[in-house]
């Protein structure tokens, strides 16, 4: 099933309330034809409102505008936009079966048999549905009602493919096996799409690139991995993982430097006097000459690692993730390292 790739474009979108609430603070986004924009942040960050703006069903202030294409819709509503939406519980209609919930939206536009037989068909194939077509919601699993509702979705061939918390309503498990499913799904569909989400593992296993949002703005745009090991915020490099804070004082940093108990490391001085690093980022090792002396604080099994607080003179205890089969445990004497070249510069909003 061939879909159209657009670009989307929002400039200047801002929205507030009658009662005087921001809910969006004015904010630009780019998505390429094709690629799928995740919007991440926690809960009242602006991302559904940025969202329903998108879809159109929210208005943006004056001085908004949002490009389908070349095509300005700022003033177009929902039902001329041609947007496909997933929602959160999937509103699937529960008295038809998987096959009539697909085919609804075509059924409703008017769309003859031959042509709606032959969209809903490729697309059961596509979200590998067959033998299920004729099963209703409630006889489906989780899953394969997440597939019902994303071929709904596309049946009518939009433009672009809104997506408001899909997996939210799975347990846990069932979401980490669905994610993936669900971003080789969306590829193979090739169409734009804007993934709405406050998951971080969720964002990065689905999305081309992220929106980090907070307070109702956008505060840094980029592909997973550049966000995690570049964030420009303080907030971003929180949300997308744990990260501890080192402090030197402005002599050390005039100088270049970092001292960590008895230690010292060469630091740039451009990174400031507040520094970020990440728990796999530091090195813990037996007690050595040249390497910051720090005591375990509290050990704990994770699974695929063993997470460590670890004491050093001076700074906040250290979260350090180390390898599951560490032998390091709570009391012990240990030297810490740190490779300059993992440390980021603390910056807030």
């Amino acid at each position: 099933m061939e879909l159209e790739q657009i670009a989307l474009c929002a400039i200047d979108c801002a929205k507030t309330y009658p009662d005087g609430t921001r809910g969006l603070l004015p904010s630009n986004l780019r998505v390429e034809p094709g690629e799928i924009m995740a919007l991440l942040g926690p809960s009242g960050c602006g991302k559904t409102t940025l969202l329903r703006i998108l879809a159109g069903l929210e208005s943006p202030d004056d001085g908004g505008t949002i490009l389908f294409g070349e095509q300005d819709v700022t003033q177009c509503p929902i039902e001329q936009r041609r947007v496909g939406m997933v929602f959160q519980h999937y509103a699937l209609f529960p008295n038809m079966s998987a096959r009539r919930n697909v085919e609804y939206g075509l059924r409703v536009r008017g769309t003859d048999r031959a042509k709606r037989d032959k969209i809903v068909g490729e697309l059961i194939d596509l979200v590998r549905l067959n033998g299920l077509e004729h099963k209703r919601p409630n006889e489906l699993s989780g899953g394969q009602r997440q597939r019902v509702a994303l071929a709904r979705a596309v049946a009518a061939q939009p433009k672009i493919l809104l997506l408001d918390e899909p997996l939210t309503a799975l347990d846990s498990k069932l979401k980490d096996a669905l994610r993936d499913e669900l971003a080789e799904l969306l590829r193979r569909l090739g169409i734009t799409a804007i993934y709405v989400t406050h998951d971080q593992q969720e964002a990065m296993a689905v999305a081309d690139r992220l929106a980090v949002m907070q307070s109702g703005q956008i505060m840094q745009i980029g592909d997973a991995e550049s966000l995690y090991r570049n964030p420009t915020h303080t907030f971003v490099a929180n949300f997308l993982g744990r990260v501890n804070i080192i402090r030197r004082d402005a002599e050390q940093t005039s100088q270049g430097t970092l001292l960590l108990g008895d230690a010292l490391f060469t630091v740039p001085s451009y990174l400031g006097e507040e520094l970020l690093v990440r728990p796999e980022d530091l090195v813990i090792d037996q007690p050595r000459v040249g390497r910051a002396a720090g005591i375990i604080e509290n050990r704990s099994f994770r699974g695929d690692r063993v997470h460590l607080r670890v004491a050093i003179d001076g700074q906040e205890p250290f979260s350090v993730d180390v390898a599951r089969d560490s032998l390091f445990k709570r009391g012990d004497i240990v030297s810490v390292a740190i490779n300059p070249s993992t440390l980021m510069r603390a910056k807030e909003a």
